[in-house]
Parts: structure tokens; C-alpha cells; sequence
């Protein structure tokens, strides 16, 4: 029993090594990865047209707009006061500008049905 705990122990102990030796490699991987993610996400315009939002050729505005009909300006409205809610918080003037977003949205529903 005793030479088979000593042999389990060995096989640990290089079990061990090994992954200390590759943890390194492995994590200037990830950091990579993470700063590759962060200045893609940099160069994105994240309040205009974030890439997350547009699957197969449908922007998902559009897809709420159509699903929604009447209650797309509550829908914006709300998304307004989140934006608002939450800037001093989360995302800052990119929260701001996102609010914007939606207000702009708003203004061009209500402008058209007054025309209408």
C-alpha cells in the first residue's frame, strides 16, 4: 500500500508541474484574447449599430417595431429611462448617447404619425 501511495503522490507531483508550466501559456492567451476583444469593441460603433443587434440581416429594432405595433413608442420611451437610469452607473456617455438614440427614434415615430 505504501509504494502505491508513494508512486500516486510522484504522479501528482509531475501532474502539478505540468500544469504549472503550461498555466502561463495559457493565461497570456486569454489576456490576449481579452485585449483583442476590448479594441475590437472599441473600433464597433456600440450606440449606432452594435454588431450583437443585427442577425441575418434584421436589425432587432425593426423586429420590435413590427412585433410591438402601438406599444413601440412605450418600448422606446422605456428604453430611454433605462439608458437614463443606469448611465451613472454602467456605461456613461455611451448610456447617454444610447438614450439619445432611442429619444431620436421616438421624435421620428411621433413626427411620422403626425403626418399620417
Amino acid at each position: 500500500m505504501g509504494m502505491y501511495r508513494e508512486a500516486l503522490r510522484k504522479k501528482f507531483r509531475e501532474v502539478g508541474d505540468m500544469i504549472r508550466k503550461e498555466q502561463p501559456k495559457y493565461l497570456s492567451g486569454v489576456k490576449k484574447q481579452a485585449q483583442e476583444q476590448s479594441d475590437h469593441k472599441q473600433t464597433m460603433d456600440m450606440v449606432n449599430s452594435p454588431p450583437h443587434y443585427n442577425k441575418a440581416g434584421i436589425e432587432t429594432i425593426e423586429a420590435i417595431k413590427a412585433m410591438t405595433d402601438n406599444g413601440f413608442e412605450y418600448y422606446l420611451q422605456g428604453n430611454i429611462m433605462k439608458y437614463l437610469w443606469r448611465y451613472r452607473y454602467k456605461n456613461g456617455v455611451e448610456d447617454l448617447k444610447k438614450a439619445q438614440w432611442y429619444l431620436n427614434e421616438l421624435i421620428d415615430v411621433v413626427e411620422d404619425d403626425d403626418k399620417s
